[in-house]
C-alpha cells in the first residue's frame, strides 16, 4: 500500500523546512529590471558611461586639437564648428571633450580614494569602538565644521593647483562624510545575530570586518560614490572659477566657464553655456543615477 506525500508532518514528528529554491537573478537580467523600473536613472547611467569612454577616447573624438587656432576668434557655432571659437579661434567642441578628461578623471579619483578610505576608516571605528572611535569622530565633526568650498580653497592654497592636488583635497572634503555614513551603519550591523555568532566562535575582528560587515556595506559605498562624484566636479569647476583650479593652459569645463561667463557672456554666449551645459548634464545624471540606485539597493526603499 502507498501513501501519498500531502506536504503535512506526521504528528510529533517536525516539519522539513522549505528551502528557497528559486535562482538568482543574472546582472544582465538584473541590469534589465533596472532599466525598466528606473528609466530616469538608466538614461542617466548612461549618459556618465558616455562621457567617460568620450574623455578617453578624446584624441580620437574631437575634430581637432584643443589648443590648435583653427578658427577666426569668437566664429559662431557652425556646421565645421559645432560649439563655436573662443577668443583666440580655438575650437570649443574640442576643448568640451577634452576638459572632460580633467573633469572626470578628477571627479573619479577624489571619489574613489575619499569613499574607500571612508568606508575603511567608518567600518574600524563603529566596530573597535573606545577611544580609537571617539578620536575619529572628533576629527571627522572638526573637517565638517568647514564648508566644502571654504576647505577646498584652503587646501588648494597650500598645495598648490595642480590636478593631483585638487584631487587630495577634494578626498579630504569627501573623507570626513563617507566615515560618518558608514559608521552609522556598522553600528547596526554589529549587534546583528551572525555578527555576535562570529564573535562567540571566537572569529578574529579582521575576519568578522571583512567577511561579514564589509559585504554588508557595499550598497551604502555605491549609493555614496555616485552622490558625492557630482559634488567634487562641481568643486573643482568652482575652485577653477574663483581662480585658484587647475592651469588655464589645460581645458577644463571650469576654466571654460570662468573665461566665457566672466569676459565673453555678453559678445560670445556659447563661450560660457557650453561648458556650463556640459557641467549641468553631467551633475544631473550622477545625481540621478545615485537616487535611483538607492532606491534600488535599499531594502526599506526598493518598492518605491
Amino acid at each position: 500500500m502507498t501513501t501519498t506525500n500531502t506536504g503535512r508532518a506526521a504528528p510529533g514528528v517536525a516539519a522539513e523546512p522549505q528551502l528557497d529554491v528559486r535562482p538568482k537573478q543574472g546582472v544582465l537580467k538584473r541590469v534589465g529590471v533596472f532599466c525598466r523600473t528606473k528609466p530616469l536613472g538608466a538614461i542617466s547611467a548612461a549618459i556618465i558611461i558616455l562621457t567617460i569612454l568620450t574623455a578617453i577616447l578624446a584624441p580620437f573624438i574631437a575634430p581637432y586639437d584643443p589648443l590648435d587656432l583653427n578658427h577666426e576668434p569668437f566664429a559662431a557655432p557652425a556646421a565645421d564648428k559645432l560649439l563655436g571659437a573662443d577668443e583666440l579661434g580655438r575650437d570649443v567642441f574640442s576643448r568640451i571633450i577634452f576638459g572632460a578628461r580633467v573633469s572626470m578623471y578628477v571627479g573619479l579619483a577624489s571619489v574613489l580614494i575619499g569613499i574607500s578610505l571612508g568606508t575603511i576608516i567608518g567600518i574600524i571605528s563603529a566596530y573597535v569602538g573606545g577611544i580609537i572611535d571617539l578620536a575619529i569622530q572628533r576629527i571627522v565633526d572638526a573637517l565638517m565644521a568647514f564648508p566644502a568650498i571654504i576647505m577646498a580653497l584652503g587646501l588648494t592654497a597650500v598645495l598648490g593647483s595642480s590636478v593631483n592636488n585638487i584631487v587630495a583635497a577634494l578626498v579630504v572634503i569627501l573623507l570626513p562624510g563617507a566615515i560618518r555614513v558608514i559608521r552609522a551603519q556598522v553600528l547596526s550591523i554589529k549587534e546583528l545575530d551572525y555578527t555576535l555568532a562570529a564573535q562567540a566562535i571566537g572569529a578574529r575582528p579582521w575576519r568578522i570586518m571583512l567577511r561579514h560587515i564589509l559585504p554588508n556595506v557595499v550598497a551604502s559605498y555605491i549609493v555614496l560614490s555616485t552622490i558625492t562624484l557630482g559634488l567634487a566636479i562641481i568643486i573643482e569647476a568652482s575652485l577653477t572659477f574663483l581662480g585658484v583650479g587647475i592651469s588655464a593652459d589645460i581645458p577644463t569645463w571650469g576654466g571654460m566657464l570662468t573665461e566665457g561667463a566672466q569676459k565673453y557672456i555678453r559678445t560670445a554666449w556659447w563661450l560660457a553655456v557650453a561648458p556650463g551645459l556640459a557641467i549641468s548634464v553631467v551633475v544631473f545624471a550622477i545625481n540621478f543615477l545615485g537616487d535611483a540606485l538607492r532606491d534600488t539597493l535599499d531594502p526599506r526603499l526598493r518598492g518605491r
